[in-house]
């Protein structure tokens, strides 16, 4: 995972990060099997892990997950949280804002979604569309974009600060496989129900937005909430490397099975 990760500070291409890479594992045949097959041990770690993140009830976890369309935000979380229990569990996206929310600064909404302690929050989509849509389009400027990103970074400490584990996964695709996708729910009628004509006008923004996320990436990945870079062209790999990032920050916080109650003698309980 450490290939991965963003180092606070540290500039990026994504040009330069290949979307294709499947680590050691071949691409077909035995080597796609054998992720597969290890992302359903860490998805049965998973569940048995967010039971005691609930029944210890003073920590939290946030996902983002970000990405251009078809990148695969909903099928990660329908794969990697497959055996999650969904009283624990909250899928949050934001869409355009209300009058209200635009009333308040751009961080007030999403503070209120953020996880209670002993949950597990994910963000489908974020905060960051605040520094992404609105910069592509020219809704806001340069100088406005710098200080969201300082509100953020601060905005993501404070939630470290409270307890909340923070893992922020840029799900990266290629503009061949986007086109591939789009295809596939154009072509497929059980899926042109997500598709959008809109997704074509962003389309036509590839560039622009792959220079905003690259902008958005180095300047808020730190220490606190580092940002992944997810090659996403293959599913299975997707989720084998986000499963095992997500375990890994979950068996981090050393979460034990809370201890029974003092009062109640269990040797001899009987119920009648």
């Amino acid at each position: 995972m450490k290939n991965y990760q963003i180092k606070p500070g540290n500039k990026l291409q994504l040009s330069h990060c290949d979307p294709d890479d499947t680590g050691s594992y071949e691409k077909t045949g035995e080597g796609k099997e054998e992720a597969k097959a290890i992302t359903e041990k860490l998805t049965g770690k998973l569940s048995e892990l967010q039971e005691r993140l609930y029944a210890n009830g003073d920590r939290a976890l946030l996902i983002v997950l970000q990405g251009m369309d078809t990148s695969g935000k909903d099928g990660t979380i329908r794969s990697v949280m497959s055996g999650v229990n969904p009283q624990g569990c909250k899928v949050v996206t934001f869409k355009t804002p209300s009058a209200e929310e635009l009333g308040h600064d751009f961080l007030w909404r999403v503070h209120q979604k953020a996880p209670a302690k002993g949950q597990i929050g994910i963000f489908n989509r974020s905060h960051y569309e605040d520094v992404l849509i609105t910069r592509v389009h020219g809704l806001i400027s340069d100088k406005v974009v710098k200080q969201r990103f300082g509100q953020i970074r601060e905005f993501e400490e404070l939630l470290s600060e409270s307890g909340t584990v923070i893992l922020k996964f840029f799900l990266h695709i290629s503009k061949e496989e986007q086109k591939k996708r789009l295809e596939e729910r154009i072509n497929n009628p059980e899926k042109r129900w997500k598709f959008n004509t809109g997704d074509l006008e962003e389309r036509k923004l590839w560039e622009n937005y792959q220079s905003a996320f690259e902008a958005m990436l180095a300047a808020t990945s730190t220490d606190a909430s580092p940002w992944y870079i997810i090659p996403a062209n293959h599913k299975w790999y997707r989720n084998l490397i986000i499963a095992e990032r997500i375990v890994k920050a979950l068996e981090g916080m050393k979460l034990k099975t809370p201890p029974a109650p003092a009062d109640i003698n269990f040797d001899t309980l009987k119920i009648e």
